[in-house]
C-alpha cells in the first residue's frame, strides 16, 4: 500500500488537474456560445440566398446556364480534398477521427496517383498529420480554423474555383464535422465542386416571391453561384470551429468527473492508511506500557 505522504501528493496533483480541467471546460462552453451565435446570425442569410437561388432553379432558369461551377465531368482525374481540423488538441476524438476518415477518402483516390490528389489541409492537426503521411499540402490555413472569417474563407474558396474553372481539378470535397448539438458532431463529407442543388431541398427551401429583376435572371444566377460557393466554405468553418468547442466542452467535462471520482477514491484510500497508521501506533504504545 502507498504511504501516506505519496497518497497525499497524488490528491494535490489531482485536485490541480480538475481545476485545469475545469477551467478549461469553461473557456470552450464561452466560446461555443460566441460560435453559435455566428452561426445563428449567418444562417438567415444563407438560408435566403440559397431560396432565391431555388426559385430560379426551379423556374426551369438551370437549363439556360452554362455556368462552369455546375458542369460535372465525364472522368475524374485530378481531385482536390479540402479537410478541416482544430490548430489544438484536449478535444476528445474530433481531430483523429477526422484524420482517420481524411486516409480512407484519400486511399479512394489512391489510383489517381499523389500528383492528381491537392490537399487543402484547414487546421494545425491535420496540416501536421497530412506531412506526416509524406504529402505536400497545398497552403496553409491555420488562422481560418482558429478565427473563421469570411475574407479567409473566400481566398481559399476563389482558389478552389478557379482550379475547377480551369479544369486543373475535376472534383472538390469537402471534409468536416457539423455541429449538429453540444453532445453531437457528425462526421461529413460532401461535394463542394461541381455545384448541384437537390431538388427535394430546393422544394422546401423555396420562396417563391414574384421578383422584378434587373437585369436578367440568368445574368442574377451567374453572380449569385460565387457568392453561395464562398459562403459554403465559410459556413463549414464556422461549423467546425463549433464542433471543436463542443467537442473540448464534452472532454473537459469528461476529464473533470474523472478526477473527482479519482479524488474520492484517494481520500477513502488516504483515510485508510491513516487510520491504519494511527491503529499501528496505539498499538505500539499499549504494547510498550505492557512491558
Amino acid at each position: 500500500m502507498a504511504s501516506l505522504k505519496e497518497v497525499k501528493g497524488r490528491i494535490t496533483s489531482v485536485k490541480n488537474t480538475s481545476k485545469i480541467t475545469s477551467a478549461m471546460k469553461m473557456v470552450a462552453s464561452a466560446k461555443l456560445h460566441k460560435t453559435q451565435k455566428a452561426v445563428e446570425c449567418m444562417l438567415p442569410y444563407e438560408q435566403r440566398l440559397f431560396g432565391i437561388m431555388s426559385d430560379f432553379l426551379q423556374n426551369g432558369v438551370e437549363e439556360k446556364i452554362q455556368s462552369p461551377f455546375m458542369v460535372k465531368r465525364d472522368e475524374v482525374k485530378r481531385v482536390a480534398i479540402v479537410v478541416f481540423s482544430s490548430n489544438t488538441s484536449l478535444c476528445g476524438a474530433f481531430n483523429s477521427n477526422v484524420i482517420k476518415a481524411f486516409k480512407q477518402l484519400y486511399k479512394e483516390y489512391d489510383a489517381l496517383g499523389k500528383e492528381n490528389i491537392l490537399v487543402y489541409p484547414v487546421g494545425k492537426k491535420v496540416s501536421e498529420a497530412v506531412v506526416k503521411l509524406g504529402i505536400k499540402p497545398e497552403g496553409s490555413y491555420v488562422s481560418l480554423a482558429d478565427k473563421p472569417s469570411f475574407e479567409e474563407a473566400t481566398k481559399l474558396s476563389d482558389i478552389l474555383m478557379e482550379k475547377y474553372v480551369k479544369k486543373e481539378v475535376d472534383e472538390v470535397i469537402l471534409l468536416y464535422h457539423h455541429f449538429k448539438s453540444t453532445s453531437s458532431q457528425v462526421l461529413t463529407r460532401e461535394t463542394y465542386l461541381p455545384l448541384t442543388i437537390d431538388p427535394a431541398k430546393v422544394k422546401s427551401q423555396s420562396i417563391n416571391y414574384d421578383y422584378i429583376l434587373e437585369p436578367t435572371k440568368e445574368e442574377l444566377l451567374e453572380n449569385m453561384l460565387p457568392k453561395v460557393l464562398h459562403l459554403k466554405v465559410y459556413a463549414v468553418a464556422l461549423d467546425t470551429n463549433t464542433s471543436e468547442h463542443a467537442a473540448r466542452t464534452i472532454a473537459m467535462q469528461t476529464a473533470t468527473d474523472n478526477a473527482e471520482e479519482l479524488l474520492q477514491e484517494l481520500t477513502i484510500t488516504y483515510n485508510k492508511s491513516r487510520q491504519q497508521a494511527i491503529t499501528s501506533e496505539l498499538l505500539d504504545i499499549m504494547g510498550g506500557a505492557q512491558d
